[in-house]
């Protein structure tokens, strides 16, 4: 793939781009970043900003901010990106301090981010395309919790897809909610028959540093609190058949879950779970780089007797540094006896793209 060369007319047209960069014409054939085959295998990605100031891409955890260059003395920015294979990404335009979403893609993750996928990134069936500044649908159905064990008050909305069944407790709920639309998307799912009808319960963090890193509290709050005032709030529910979903310090605070509170938690889907965390990690310059597996690896290695679980594991296939982590940490878990599945998302450390594993994997935790 060649690199844009300043003063050519046609300089983006191997992105699809033909006509000067700048002019009426060549805005008016934008569209969301376009992708070409990079020679040496990937691809290059063309990104492109309208303005005046200076601007930089900021990506979710895939790769450092890249700085975009103007063509000329247009109002063209423009960056051309190297992408791996199978990628889906998060990013978002800063210009002067202020984060902006990519005007030019209908595909949004909140009100200042957008979603780009390479050609070859696999499909994301039963998640909609939604803009930027669109309002996503948030469930009638909600429930004050003041928690004695965490403390404070927090607003947990619960969504019955099909008319409700066992409880799906979405970790990060407020992030499912309002940046990418689990309701529709679960929704969807279940009219496919791909899921068995389910009972969404959006668990906001209010702080994931102390709530998700291997703490009783929350586990305690979840069964003695929150699932009680579930059962007590009318919407169809079945707490007894629990599935945990969580990413990050969620998966981790999931698997975590499982291990001390097998009576409540047996069926578990992890996504890139946080395997890395130890009780000093975070003091640490460089908390990925502790013992492999961290905590929870130490725990496995000490004993349990997992025969009652069904975790399925994922992880974006970009994650070098993740993915030792996370090895180890499946591979202990089968060893104790939990039936296990493990995947590989299209992706970094992203909500993007870890989306069709939430659905895929609780529909197979919910399984026999």
């Amino acid at each position: 793939m060649r690199v844009a060369a300043a003063g050519r007319e046609d300089a983006f047209a191997g992105f699809g781009l033909p006509g000067t960069p700048g002019s009426d014409a060549f805005w008016a054939s934008v569209g969301a970043p376009s992708s070409a085959p990079a020679e040496d295998g990937g691809w290059v990605t063309l990104f492109l900003w309208r303005g005046s100031s200076p601007a930089r891409i900021e990506f979710e955890s895939w790769s450092e901010p890249v700085p975009l260059r103007r063509w000329a003395e247009s109002d063209c920015w423009y960056a051309e990106v190297r992408m791996p294979a199978r990628l889906r990404v998060t990013y978002r335009f800063v210009v002067e301090d202020a984060a902006h979403p990519d005007p030019f893609n209908p595909a949004g993750a909140g009100g200042d981010r957008s979603i780009v996928a390479t050609p070859d990134a696999p499909e994301q069936p039963y998640w909609p395309v939604v803009g930027p500044d669109a309002v996503l649908p948030v469930p009638r159905a909600r429930i004050r919790w003041s928690s004695d064990r965490l403390g404070g008050r927090r607003t947990v909305r619960v969504h019955p897809a099909g008319g409700g069944g066992p409880v799906v407790l979405l970790l990060d709920g407020d992030d499912w909610l309002y940046l990418h639309p689990a309701v529709t998307a679960f929704d969807a799912a279940v009219a496919a028959g791909e899921l068995p009808p389910v009972t969404l319960v959006f668990l906001p963090a209010k702080d994931r540093a102390a709530e998700f890193t291997c703490r009783p509290e929350l586990w305690e709050a979840v069964r003695d609190e929150l699932l009680p005032l579930v059962a007590e709030s009318g919407v169809p529910a079945d707490p007894e058949r629990l599935v945990v979903a969580g990413q990050s310090l969620g998966g981790l605070s999931a698997v975590y879950a499982a291990l001390e509170f097998p009576e409540l938690v047996s069926r578990v889907a992890c996504q890139s779970g946080s395997f890395w965390w130890t009780p000093d990690a975070l003091e640490w310059a460089d908390p990925l780089g502790g013992p492999v597996g961290g905590a929870i690896a130490e725990r496995l290695r000490k004993g349990a007797f997992l025969s009652g679980l069904r975790v399925a594991f994922d992880v974006g296939e970009h994650e070098d540094r993740m993915l030792p982590h996370c090895e180890v940490t499946e591979g202990l878990a089968e060893r104790a006896g939990a039936t296990v599945r493990v995947s590989r998302s299209a992706s970094g450390h992203d909500r993007a793209g870890w989306r069709h594993a939430l659905l895929r994997d609780v529909g197979w935790a919910l399984g026999e």
